[in-house]
C-alpha cells in the first residue's frame, strides 16, 4: 500500500500515465479489436475517473503544497479502486 501512496499521491504525471493507459486500452478494444470486448466503453470512464484525479492531485499541489495530511484520499482512494476493477472487469468480461 505504501508503493501505491508513494507512486500516486502527488505525481500527477504519474496519474496521468495510468490514465492514458485506460484511455489506450479503450482505443485499442474500440478501433482495432473490435470484437475482443464486449463494453470496451468501460475503458473509458476509467480513463476519466483517473483524468479527473490527476486534476484533482494537480491543484492540491498547487493550492497548498504542504499538507500532509490527506483525508480526501480516504473517499478518492477506494472510489478509484472500485471504478478500475469495475471498467476493467467490464471491459474484459
Amino acid at each position: 500500500m505504501e508503493l501505491l501512496v508513494t507512486l500516486f499521491v502527488g505525481q500527477p504525471p504519474a496519474i496521468l500515465t495510468v490514465a492514458g493507459s485506460f484511455l489506450a486500452g479503450y482505443l485499442a478494444l474500440r478501433f482495432r479489436w473490435p470484437g475482443v470486448a464486449r463494453h470496451p466503453s468501460a475503458l473509458l470512464f476509467g480513463a476519466i475517473a483517473w483524468g479527473i484525479f490527476a486534476g484533482w492531485e494537480w491543484l492540491v499541489l498547487l493550492r497548498t503544497p504542504e499538507a500532509n495530511i490527506r483525508v480526501d484520499l480516504l473517499v478518492i482512494g477506494p472510489v478509484l479502486l472500485l471504478l478500475s476493477a469495475w471498467s476493467l472487469l467490464r471491459a474484459f468480461r
